[in-house]
């Protein structure tokens, strides 16, 4: 009785923690499908490859997004038009990177820019190298499904924003299924799989760095807070364990691993997972 308690608290703080970000996502979604033209976007996005991929892992920093309030978007602007490599970069590293989340960091590890500056810069690393291999690995947009976009250019304000609603609402009840399945399961493992598990094989640079990796995965915090969860762990593992908790959970956890899944084909979505996995780790070792 008490793990089910235990569970149910831990479910319902992760949705409430989520929830106003989704929110938020598809709501942003809704603009794009009713305000953003085709052509609108092919002028703000560079044509040269380098270009956008560079762009889209630095415009994150404008964008107050959480992980899971991003994959709506990050959808919306691919069925716009948006290639692969100039979008993912930007789902990658907009969790991470704005100003809400850098902040949270600086306050967590008692007001230290050094782990600010290495999350920033880890996350739009790695966010830069999977973008340019995706842009010589894919052409088309991977999605699961084609949308049809509607031409919105003849449309009134009112029926854009009518428009925008509806779209939001849609969304929101597509998305929301994955996030509350991820935060069920999340927080089933959190009550059921103790940290003390992972402390005891956390042991070594390259250990210590996968174990946090699980562990954020595991615990699908908001990037919001998890820093703070990471300080608490100082004590614990070396600093690129630690960077590598901060920069892999906001890419992928359990609640946008099963959104990714539901909007994009599961082929691309391994490789994506794997891509993420591996240079993370990767770049972990050399802080």
């Amino acid at each position: 009785m008490k793990s089910f308690l235990q569970l149910n608290t831990i479910f319902v703080s992760i949705l409430i923690e989520s929830m106003p970000f989704v929110l938020i996502g598809v709501f942003i979604s809704g603009i794009i499908q009713m305000f953003v033209t085709e052509e609108m976007v092919q002028r703000w996005v560079p044509k040269n490859k380098v270009l956008a991929v560079l762009y889209s892992a630095l415009i994150g920093i404008l964008f107050p997004a959480c992980e899971c309030g991003i994959v709506p978007i990050t959808r919306r602007l691919v069925a716009k038009g948006v290639p692969l490599h100039a979008v993912i970069p930007f789902m990658l590293t907009g969790p991470i990177i704005n100003p809400i989340v850098l902040f949270s960091t600086y306050i967590a590890f008692g007001s230290n820019i050094k782990m600010v500056l290495y999350r920033s810069i880890f996350s739009c690393i790695v966010a830069v190298i999977i973008g340019l291999i995706l842009s010589v690995q894919y052409k088309d947009d991977q999605l699961r499904k084609k949308e049809v976009i509607s031409s919105v250019s003849s449309k009134t304000l009112k029926e854009k924003w009518m428009g925008t609603l509806q779209h939001a609402v849609d969304e929101f009840f597509a998305s929301g299924k994955y996030l509350i399945i991820g935060a069920f399961i999340a927080s089933a493992m959190q009550t059921y799989v103790k940290t003390s598990i992972f402390l005891a094989i956390g042991h070594g640079k390259a250990t210590s760095s996968l174990v946090m990796m699980a562990l954020a995965f595991v615990l699908s915090l908001c990037s919001e807070a998890d820093a703070f969860i990471a300080s608490s762990f100082q004590n614990t593992f070396s600093f690129g364990a630690l960077a590598a908790f901060l920069v892999y959970g906001p890419m992928l956890d359990i609640k946008n691993t099963l959104m990714l899944f539901q909007s994009f084909k599961t082929r691309f979505v391994l490789v994506l997972i794997a891509y993420i996995t591996v240079f993370v780790f990767i770049g972990s070792l050399f802080i």
